[in-house]
C-alpha cells in the first residue's frame, strides 16, 4: 500500500524545487557567483548575498548528518517506525534536506551514511526521500561545527537598558494537566496575582507584554487583545510578537519599554493549554484545520517530521557521534529535574525516578524517550517589569537585571547550520556574556529551558559552563546540577517534571531563588541566577541577581 503523505503548499518560492523531481533530477538553489548551494530557497545568496540564484541540478547524492528514528504515531498516514533524518549534499555540505531515509531497516541508519534521492510523487509534488547509496565506500564526512563567538558584536552603548529595570512582582495560576478551563481565565489569575505580588493596581499598569500573541493549538488565550478585554485595561504600549529572543523575549520587549521611558509597569503573561486542548482534538469537540503545510512545516510535514522532539533529535544524533557519548549524558538531566519536582508541590510529575527508569521508558523519537520530553500542561504565569527607581517601593524585594542575551548568529534554522547543539542556544548565550563583568563561575542557579533533555545539555555548553562536547564530564553522574551541586539546575523540576509553561517558568523559580522564596528547594544564598528559553530559534538568555 503506498503512503500517503501530508502535502507542501508549493509557494511562489519553492514551486520548482517540490517540481523538480519530474525528470528524476533533484534541483536546489545555487549563485552563480560563489558557487554556493542553499535550500530551502531564498532570493539572496547566503554567503555573498548576491541575486545571481536560481534551481540548479545536483547529483542527488548526500550525507546523513543527524537522524531520529521516530516510534510516536504523529500521523495516520504515516505509521511508525521511520527515521527523519537531516542529510547534507555531496556538492555543498551547507545545503541539507530534512528528508526520510527509505529502502532499508531502521537500525542501519546512521550519521555519516550515503544516500542518494529516490523521489516520491503525489499528486503534482515531487517528494525527495533518500535511501542507501550502493556506490559510496564508507561513511561520507560531516560538516564541522561553527564558533560564533568571533562574531559577537560588542556592546553599541555603555549604557544598559537591563540597569533601568526590575522584575517586582510574579503570579502563577493553577497549573495542571486537562484541567479543561477557559485558558483567558488562567491568564487572568496569573496577572492578578503578578500585580498583587508588585504591590500595584491594575490602573498602574501601563504595558503588556506577551508571547506569541493570538496562536493555534493550545498556545496562547487570545493575546494583548484578549487580557485587555478581559481586564478593562488602558496601556499604553503592547507587544504581542512572536519573532522575539525565545518567549522571554516578550519580558525582554517589556524592559526596553520601560528603559525608555514609554511605560513604568509592563505587565508580562504566557499562557498555555495544550493539555486540554490535545483532549479537545482526540474527543472529535476541537476541529484542527487541516489542508497543505505551510510555514515551516512546508520542508517537514510531507516527512512526518511532526515535531520539535524530531529536529532536535536529529541534532543530539549529531552530537552523541560526534563526541562518542549515549543517552545517560540525557538520563542524568531527567533524573536531576523528578529529583527537582519531588521538592515542589506544584509540580505534575513528583514520583521518583531512577536512570533504569529512565531507559525502560517508551522511545518517543531516537534518541529521545519519554522522559526525555517535557509534559504539556496548561497554565500561566506572568511577570511585572517596573522602572527601578520604583523598585523600593515595592513590597517584596525586587530581582535586578545583570545582562540579557539575544543576538542571532546562527541561522535561523532547524537544519540548515548547527547541527553541534539546539540552535540558537550559543547565540544569545555568547552575546549576554558581553554585557556583564560577571562570569559564569559566578552563577549560583541555573534554570535552563529544557522541552527535551538535549536542550539542557546545550545551554550548559553554550553558556560556558563547559566545552563543548564536555557536559558529560562537567554533569559528573548528576552531582553538579544537585540542589547542593556547584550549578543546580532547574530546583523545580523544570518543564520535564513540573510542566511545560514554555519559558515563564523558569523566570518565576529565578525570582523565587533570588528572594529566598523557594520553599523546600532553595538554592542557599542565590545571588546569580541564569535563565533561558527558547525550543530552538530564535532564543534568549538573561542573567538576574539579588538586590544588594
Amino acid at each position: 500500500m503506498t503512503t500517503e503523505r501530508p502535502l507542501p503548499q508549493p509557494t511562489l518560492a519553492s514551486a520548482g524545487f517540490w517540481s523538480s523531481g519530474a525528470d528524476g533530477v533533484l534541483r536546489i538553489s545555487h549563485c552563480a557567483d560563489c558557487d554556493r548551494r542553499f535550500h530551502p530557497p531564498l532570493p539572496v545568496c547566503p554567503s555573498c548575498r548576491s541575486r545571481a540564484v536560481a534551481l540548479a541540478p545536483v547529483s542527488g547524492k548526500a550525507v546523513v548528518v543527524g537522524f531520529s528514528v521516530n516510534h510516536q504515531a504523529w500521523l495516520p498516514s504515516l505509521p511508525p517506525p521511520y527515521v527523519v533524518a537531516v542529510v547534507a549534499l555531496v556538492e555543498d555540505d551547507r545545503a541539507r534536506l530534512t528528508t526520510d531515509i527509505v529502502g532499508c531497516a531502521t537500525d542501519d541508519v546512521y550519521v555519516g551514511m550515503p544516500v542518494r534521492v529516490r523521489f516520491v510523487q503525489q499528486q503534482d509534488v515531487y517528494l525527495p526521500l533518500f535511501e542507501p547509496d550502493p556506490t559510496a565506500e564508507g561513511p561520507g564526512p560531516l560538516p564541522e561545527p561553527r564558533d560564533i563567538r568571533a562574531v559577537v558584536r560588542p556592546m553599541a552603548s555603555p549604557r544598559k537598558y537591563e540597569d533601568r529595570v526590575a522584575l517586582t512582582g510574579v503570579g502563577q495560576s493553577r497549573v495542571g494537566r486537562r484541567l479543561m478551563v477557559d485558558p483567558l481565565s488562567l491568564t487572568v489569575d496569573a496577572c492578578l496575582a503578578a500585580v498583587a505580588d508588585a504591590g500595584l493596581d491594575l490602573d498602574e499598569i501601563d504595558g503588556l507584554s506577551t508571547y506569541p500573541g493570538p496562536s493555534p493549538d493550545g498556545m496562547s488565550e487570545g493575546g494583548v487583545t484578549a487580557l485587555t478585554e478581559a481586564l478593562q485595561l488602558r496601556p499604553t504600549w503592547v507587544n504581542g510578537a512572536r519573532e522575539v529572543p525565545g518567549q522571554i523575549g516578550s519580558i525582554t520587549a517589556g524592559m526596553l519599554a520601560v528603559a525608555a521611558g514609554l511605560c513604568r509597569h509592563v505587565l508580562c503573561f504566557r499562557t498555555v493549554w495544550e493539555s486540554s486542548h490535545g483532549a479537545l482534538v482526540r474527543s472529535g469537540q476541537w476541529q484542527s484545520n487541516s489542508g497543505r503545510a505551510t510555514g515551516m512545516f512546508e520542508f517537514r510535514a510531507p516527512f512526518g517530521a511532526m515535531s520539535a522532539a524530531q529536529w532536535i533529535g536529529c541534532n543530539a544524533s549529531h552530537y552523541m557521534h560526534r563526541y562518542g557519548v549515549g543517552r545517560e549524558a540525557l538520563g542524568v538531566i531527567a533524573v536531576a529535574a523528578r529529583a527537582g519536582a519531588a521538592r515542589n508541590p506544584e509540580a505534575l510529575h513528583r514520583e521518583p525516578m531512577t536512570l533504569d527508569d529512565y531507559f525502560s521508558a517508551r522511545m518517543i523519537t531516537t534518541p529521545f524517550g519519554l522522559y526525555d520530553c517535557d509534559v504539556p500542561c496548561d497554565g500561566a504565569v506572568a511577570v511585572v517589569v517596573s522602572a527601578v527607581e520604583t523598585a523600593q517601593d515595592r513590597p517584596r524585594p525586587p530581582v535586578l537585571v545583570e545582562a540579557v542575551g539575544t543576538a542571532v548568529l546562527e541561522r535561523l534554522s532547524w537544519d540548515q547550520d548547527t547541527l553541534t547543539h539546539l540552535p540558537q542556544s550559543h547565540s544569545p548565550s555568547a552575546h549576554m556574556w558581553t554585557r556583564t563583568d560577571l562570569t559564569p563561575a559566578d552563577v549560583d542557579v541555573a534554570l535552563l529551558y529544557d522541552g527535551f533533555t538535549f536542550n539542557a545539555l546545550s545551554w550548559i555548553e553554550g553558556l560556558g559552563f563547559c566545552g563543548p562536547g564536555e557536559a558529560v564530564d562537567f554533569i559528573a553522574g548528576g552531582k553538579t546540577i544537585a540542589l547542593d551541586g556547584d550549578l543546580p539546575l532547574n530546583p523545580h523540576g523544570g518543564q520535564l517534571s513540573a510542566g511545560r509553561l514554555h519559558g515563564y517558568g523558569f523566570v518565576r523559580e529565578a525570582m523565587l531563588q533570588l528572594r529566598g522564596d523557594a520553599d523546600g528547594r532553595q538554592v542557599e544564598d542565590a545571588r546569580v541566577a541564569v535563565v533561558t528559553a527558547g525550543g530552538g530559534v530564535p532564543s534568549g538568555a538573561m542573567l538576574l541577581r539579588r538586590a544588594p
